[in-house]
């Protein structure tokens, strides 16, 4: 099995990190590779270029980078292109998913919205998967049950779509506890595309090994609910703080929000 990161940002758009600052962090974790989605607003031709050939050169036996995007749609819709190093001329996200599978790139919506969910059920082109944790979003302890069960409701309509599990690592102080593992034999972009697209892998954190199907036990489902509840009531208290203390003309240390960015 196959150790790596999913969902990570660089310095090329709005990430801390820079890639060879990310290799020796994920090395450090045990990966063999990383899957990168810098954003595609960033990049021109020429940039995107620049990029996808420091990830080659930055890749060797220990550890591979896949170079990948993040486009921003339609309604603040983003999705993932696994894979994908071709800038898209639309922010239709039907369109930008063809235009990520196209390419051989394994498309997946990212860290769905809950306002999203019936807009996604009516889509004619759906990705090869959803986001149903993302742990800058959902917090680091649990994911959102109704995203697994968005997943479901979607597999219907085609049976092949996967539960994707990433980190979308931005900040040198975020949590970087979820993984993926990964059942392939060669650690190269190709290879762990394949796997990724066929579902050959799980979600890795702590002790807990999640299945690519999402199909989740009913009792695990429902303490991800309490768990994340009592997290997000949490996260909303702080952020509620946040801005009275922001009106008031105080800032929040650096260094207590670089603290809690490894909490939520």
């Amino acid at each position: 099995m196959l150790k790596g990161a999913m969902h990570i940002h660089s310095t090329y758009s709005d990430g801390e990190f820079t890639l060879p600052e990310l290799r020796e962090i994920f090395l450090a974790e045990g990966c063999a590779f990383v899957c990168m989605n810098d954003h595609a607003e960033y990049f021109d031709e020429e940039s995107i270029q620049l990029y996808v050939r420091e990830c080659d050169a930055l890749s060797d036996e220990k550890l591979v980078f896949v170079a990948g995007l993040e486009f921003e749609c339609e309604g603040r819709m983003h999705i993932l292109g696994y894979g994908a190093t071709r800038l898209a001329n639309t922010t239709d996200p039907e369109e930008v998913i063809q235009h990520i599978d196209s390419q051989g790139a394994v498309s997946v919506i990212a860290h769905p919205k809950d306002e999203f969910f019936s807009w996604m059920e009516n889509f004619l082109v759906l990705p090869r998967g959803i986001e149903t944790w993302n742990s800058k979003y959902d917090g680091r302890y649990a994911p959102r049950p109704g995203t697994f069960a968005l997943l479901q409701k979607m597999k219907k309509r085609n049976p092949e779509m996967r539960a994707f599990y990433g980190q979308d690592l931005h900040w040198k102080k975020q949590f970087r506890g979820l993984f993926v593992g990964l059942e392939c034999d060669s650690a190269k972009p190709a290879p762990i595309l394949a796997a990724l697209a066929d579902g050959n892998y799980q979600g890795l954190k702590d002790k807990l090994h999640l299945p690519s199907s999402g199909a989740l036990p009913q009792e695990l489902l429902t303490e991800f609910g309490l768990v994340h509840d009592r997290s997000y009531r949490m996260w909303r208290f702080l952020k509620n703080g946040k801005q009275t203390l922001d009106r008031l003309g105080i800032r929040v240390p650096e260094s207590l929000k670089a603290q809690l960015r490894r909490i939520f």
